[in-house]
């Protein structure tokens, strides 16, 4: 199992919230098949926090997202909403307690 965190920054958090409560059966059932599970984000101001646990080969996991027509349609949807982070957003792990 790969762990795994990001961080952005959102524009308008209430339109970000309300389409996450919002996410489209076919986005879980595209992150289902990609073995991502036990994904959570937060918030802190304009800050977004995301942590995932992915179950299956990340090469392979990243190609099923990358490949897939539901996650670019997401991320169109998105468009707007979401600034990326410096440095792509990608968190390093300095701590873990199991």
């Amino acid at each position: 199992m790969h762990r795994m965190v990001w961080k952005a920054y959102v524009n308008d958090i209430e339109e970000y919230k309300k389409r996450h409560d919002e996410i489209w059966p076919e986005m879980t059932a595209m992150l289902n098949e990609a073995g991502i599970h036990n994904y959570s984000i937060w918030n802190v101001g304009d800050e977004l926090f995301a942590y995932l646990e992915c179950h299956i080969d990340l090469e392979e996991s990243m190609r099923i997202q990358r490949e897939s027509e539901v996650a670019k349609r997401w991320a169109k949807h998105m468009e707007g909403i979401l600034r990326p982070a410096e440095k792509g957003g990608h968190l390093t792990q300095v701590f873990f307690h199991e």
